[in-house]
């Protein structure tokens, strides 16, 4: 069975930091790119980063440039966001996702619909 679970959501100030977790299990995670989406209440789900399985490459969305870090733990099936400077725009449910690695994950990898398997979401919290 596929399964992704984020875990580390929390309420937070802002400026504070959060590290997320997403572990894998259920299929060959060196053959797949892992997202992070979230979505805020009202608004549609957004591409946030994602790491590549192939080069480890990673990608940003420009508003979490600079704050947020993506990083893989291959062993461990694990992929973490760790989020610093957080603002109160950071507020979402955040969730991770996979999608089969691809050679143009550079254009693709903030489309949703790329993604064959989602994680069930954490939410975090930011408070001014």
């Amino acid at each position: 069975e596929v399964q992704l679970v984020e875990s580390g959501g929390g309420l937070v100030q802002a400026g504070g930091s959060l590290r997320l977790s997403c572990a894998a299990s259920g299929f060959t995670f060196d053959d797949y790119d892992i997202g992070w989406f979230r979505q805020a209440p009202g608004k549609e789900r957004e591409g946030v980063s994602c790491i590549s399985s192939s080069d480890g490459n990673t990608y940003y969305a420009d508003s979490v440039k600079g704050r947020f870090t993506i990083s893989s733990d291959n062993a461990k099936k694990t992929v973490y966001l760790q989020m610093n400077s957080l603002k109160p725009e950071d507020t979402a449910v955040y969730f991770c996702a996979a999608a089969p690695h691809s050679p143009i994950i550079a254009t693709l990898w903030a489309y949703e619909y790329d993604y064959d398997y989602w994680g069930q979401g954490t939410q975090v919290t930011v408070s001014s």
